[in-house]
């Protein structure tokens, strides 16, 4: 087991007003850059106190600082997914530091190189298995504890993939992962919907993260190509994708709970 290192900054100001997520305590993986640092910024200024999880401390310390600035509330603590022991720890340290779980953001995630199932190598197989399904599953079972012990009633949304509802040739083991997220995530929300608890996850489309800029790195034209097949004819902003699970976690989709919400341009119209 690999040791987990803290690092917190917890600022004292709430955004003024009622916002989506006011008076709730935020558990968000991957918090450090794309999905995650935009859902940071957004659920703060909808009034949520967060804590946020990633690998990189200098990305976690620069978001948690831009959303102190902005008048929020977070903290921060270094956690790798792919240490069993990681998802637990810091999800206690969120009740450590505000009494509470409310709602939680399992956006952390890990990708590999892209090309057919044959060459996908094994210890990257098993590395994206560890980090975006077993750490799905851990940092869920972490979650659904501590709200039922602190809050009660809560919510979940994790980030799944428009590739994990098709076929995906070009990343077969990625989503087969997230494949898989979507049964835990359907699975979850019919086990503790009688509790008050709800699970949904998202399915964003081409989205313009770091992940996706490498891709296309390493095969130009691969942004192009998927906007071709988007009948919006672009790509998402991570914030477009963030705004999708403050909802999904908000009160106002109270009703809303073993659903893969595509959030994708219509890609898969």
């Amino acid at each position: 087991m690999n040791n987990v290192s803290t690092n917190n900054t917890d600022h004292t100001d709430h955004p003024t007003g009622q916002g989506l997520l006011t008076g709730k305590v935020a558990f968000i993986t991957g918090a450090g850059r794309g999905i995650g640092a935009a859902a940071a910024r957004l659920f703060a200024r909808e009034g949520a106190r967060l804590l946020l999880a990633a690998r990189t401390e200098a990305q976690l310390r620069a978001v948690t600082e831009e959303v102190g600035a902005a008048g929020g509330t977070a903290a921060y603590m270094v956690c790798d997914l792919a240490d069993p022991a990681a998802a637990r720890t810091a999800v206690d340290r969120t009740v450590e530091l505000y009494g509470r779980l409310d709602i939680a953001f399992n956006n952390g995630a890990t990708g590999i190189p892209p090309g057919p199932l044959d060459e996908v190598r094994e210890d990257d197989f098993d590395h994206v298995y560890a980090v975006n399904l077993k750490g799905t599953w851990l940092a869920m079972a972490a979650e659904v504890a501590a709200i039922r012990a602190t809050a009660g009633t809560g919510a979940i949304v994790n980030t799944s993939s428009v590739g994990s509802l098709m076929g995906n040739p070009e990343l077969p083991a990625y989503g087969a992962m997230k494949r898989a997220v979507n049964s835990l995530t359907e699975s979850a929300a019919v086990t503790y919907g009688p509790e008050g608890i709800r699970v949904n996850a998202i399915a964003p489309g081409t989205t313009l993260t770091e992940m996706l800029r490498g891709w296309d790195d390493r095969s130009p034209g691969v942004i192009e190509r998927l906007n071709a097949r988007t009948p919006l004819r672009r790509a998402a902003d991570p914030d477009e994708i963030a705004q999708a699970a403050a909802w999904l976690l908000s009160d106002r989709a109270s009703y809303v709970t073993g659903t893969v919400l595509r959030v994708d341009g219509g890609m898969r119209a």
